[in-house]
């Protein structure tokens, strides 16, 4: 019978520690647990005992409510209890190390980020015991309000980390138009006929009420466009992970439709990157799709190559377009103009995005950003959660101009 390791009992007092130990790597991967769901892991674990895949599954079912979650949580379990001696180890929070030599396991990016802490601690001395540092804090409500209206491009790497997976959970409903199709419903201008009947038959042949038929309402149409030149370049990964988790089929109910480009000194499609379901494979697909990430800026080129080759993306002209760039264009201004021009007549609204308005001040005076305030409807700053989080305001009150 395969077994985990010997987490101990209610008598030695192993059990809640590994699994506090357990919880804090979850949470530093972005899994939501907490005290109340770590008490009925404990729980879980006492009734279904320590074989390997009863317990693994009791914890599953207690710790994991997201779906996004359960193959990080899989990885992780895997991690923590493979080796024998993982008891003691766990308890001064260590990976546990295997004597021969294997190949190198590849983890999602937030397996690997939650593992990293853990990783350091077993290479490091053992710390004096008024060093000791507990890496799951609780952060208190300034350091939060902090980290909400903190610029993305001055966070530290694990300050950086932590805002995108918030920036994951901002909502951004997405306006609702009338649709040319119908269904039954309280109000509207045309009789449901075939409705009135099935009524009436259950009735005697009466007609007693004739419902109608009213438009159905469905989200805009999303065209993303996202600068990935060098000035962009951390603002770009975070507003990927937002977008792609804000705009998720099971946050619209999968009637949202969105094509995702990125641009630089060429245009790319990440509409097939933006199919997939795990926000981390997305990012991992997407840095593999862009050739020229962190480079320079193109942005009349790109925009002539989405209307030579992608034109068909903008749905009769009620098309919502989020153009995410700071301005910062090295091409030819006149070309940028004539293809704004192209987009902002082919599409419902074009609504800049600009990091740079964390500015007091801020002034479009380069070339590409005073073309861009030109031909846009609108701009909002998206440079920090605070930002992310007013989106939705903003974009209605541009759709109402």
């Amino acid at each position: 019978m395969t077994t985990v390791s010997q987490l101990g009992d209610a008598r030695t007092g192993k059990l809640a520690d590994n699994l506090s130990g357990f919880g804090r790597t979850l949470r530093r991967a972005g899994v939501r647990v907490d005290a109340a769901r770590m008490a009925l892991a404990q729980q879980a674990a006492l009734l279904v005992g320590l074989q390997r895949d009863d317990f693994g599954a009791a914890l599953e079912a207690v710790l994991v409510s997201r779906e996004q979650d359960r193959m990080v949580f899989r990885e992780l379990f895997d991690a923590y209890f493979r080796n024998p001696d993982v008891a003691q180890k766990l308890l001064a929070q260590m990976l546990p190390s295997a004597e021969s030599k294997a190949e190198p396991v590849k983890r999602r990016p937030r397996v690997s980020e939650a593992l990293a802490p853990v990783r350091a601690a077993r290479n490091a001395s053992p710390p004096r015991e008024d060093e000791k540092v507990d890496f799951d804090a609780a952060m208190t409500a300034s350091d939060l309000q902090r980290l909400h209206q903190a610029d993305f491009n001055q966070l530290s790497a694990s300050e950086y980390q932590l805002v995108e997976r918030l920036a994951r959970e901002v909502p951004l409903p997405v306006p609702l138009y009338a649709a040319r199709r119908t269904r039954p419903g309280s109000r509207g201008s045309r009789p449901h006929w075939p409705g009135a009947m099935h009524h009436a038959a259950r009735h005697g042949g009466e007609l007693l009420r004739v419902p109608l038929l009213q438009r159905r309402p469905q989200p805009l149409p999303l065209l993303v466009l996202v600068d990935v030149s060098g000035s962009m370049e951390r603002y770009a990964r975070l507003l990927l992970a937002f977008l792609h988790a804000a705009t998720a089929p099971r946050h619209t109910g999968g009637a949202l439709r969105r094509d995702v480009f990125a641009f630089g000194t060429g245009l790319t499609d990440l509409t097939p990157a933006f199919r997939l379901a795990d926000t981390d494979a997305m990012l991992e697909t997407a840095s593999r799709a862009i050739p020229d990430f962190a480079g320079g800026t193109r942005m009349g080129d790109s925009l002539a190559q989405l209307r030579l080759q992608h034109a068909r993306r903008l749905v009769g002209r009620r098309t919502l377009v989020l153009l995410v760039s700071d301005g910062l264009d090295t091409g030819a201004p006149e070309v940028l103009e004539r293809e704004l021009g192209w987009l902002r007549r082919h599409c419902g609204r074009l609504l800049w995005l600009n990091p740079l308005l964390r500015f007091e001040g801020y002034l479009p005076t380069a070339r590409g950003a005073a073309v861009l305030h030109r031909q846009a409807h609108g701009m909002v700053a998206v440079h920090n959660l605070s930002r992310l989080q007013d989106l939705a305001i903003q974009l209605a009150a541009v759709l109402r101009q």
